[in-house]
């Protein structure tokens, strides 16, 4: 009769509004995906949620939105895109932050110094960017590129992928030499290539990489969604994102 009872009890609660976990649909760029994969666990941990996630540029991911996608938060690689959904009423106003500041690296996947005259240096046949036009790193890069006076004259080497995840994979691959990547991405203990020696663009080589997150009109009344939002703003968070290579 005890065992029946507790049984009972513990069905009742379940059945009970908010006892069952929730999903959050989170549409994340390329750069911060395997920060929040390492993140993710801290906060289904904690929350009893689950966070379902899909990694882009944050261009594509742009385009997916105003098409409808069904994401709930929006990680951006910058802040354009963000004020852009929320014009066109795809934000919940007043949802928006900046919740990182990335860093834009020059990287190899083989072990070895590396600087910034390593772009003019002989052998180097292909460097790698994302593309500029719907990657905001790959805007960064162009910007650095451009500031050294090198845009025009490496026109010939540049070989793009779709968002910064692409273009690290065109480096680690071997298809490209040199890449100028996230250094999350770089830092990150997926990556099974060379993690120590890459150059580190100095900041005033392009605009900055100010990250912004939202809550998207889909996921208004997802209050695991806000819940998310507001964990992601914690010192535990941001402890991971700094061993990532965050500011």
């Amino acid at each position: 009769m005890k065992r029946q009872f507790c049984i009972s009890i513990c069905m009742l609660l379940l059945a009970m509004p908010g006892a069952q976990a929730e999903e959050v649909r989170v549409a994340v760029a390329a750069n911060f995906l395997a920060t929040l994969q390492a993140i993710a666990p801290l906060y289904e941990q904690q929350s009893g949620n689950s966070l379902v996630i899909s990694g882009a540029s944050t261009g594509k991911l742009y385009a997916q939105i105003v098409n409808g996608a069904p994401y709930d938060v929006l990680l951006a690689a910058d802040q354009v895109y963000p004020e852009k959904l929320e014009q066109a009423g795809k934000v919940v106003g007043g949802s928006r932050f900046v919740y990182a500041r990335g860093r834009l690296v020059l990287w190899r996947a083989q072990p070895g110094p590396i600087a910034q005259d390593s772009l003019t240096a002989p052998g180097i046949r292909h460097i790698a960017i994302a593309n500029p036009r719907t990657a905001p790193y790959g805007l960064a890069a162009k910007q650095v590129l451009e500031s050294l006076g090198l845009w025009d004259s490496l026109q010939d080497k540049l070989v793009q992928g779709e968002s910064i995840g692409q273009a690290f994979q065109l480096v680690a691959s071997g298809n490209a030499q040199l890449g100028f990547v996230a250094l999350s991405q770089v830092l990150s203990p997926a990556n099974r290539f060379n993690r120590r020696y890459y150059w580190l663009v100095p900041q005033d080589h392009y605009e900055p990489l100010r990250q912004g997150a939202a809550l998207l009109e889909f996921g208004r009344h997802n209050q695991a969604a806000r819940r998310f939002l507001t964990f992601l703003q914690g010192e535990e968070v941001r402890q991971v994102m700094e061993q990532f290579g965050y500011l």
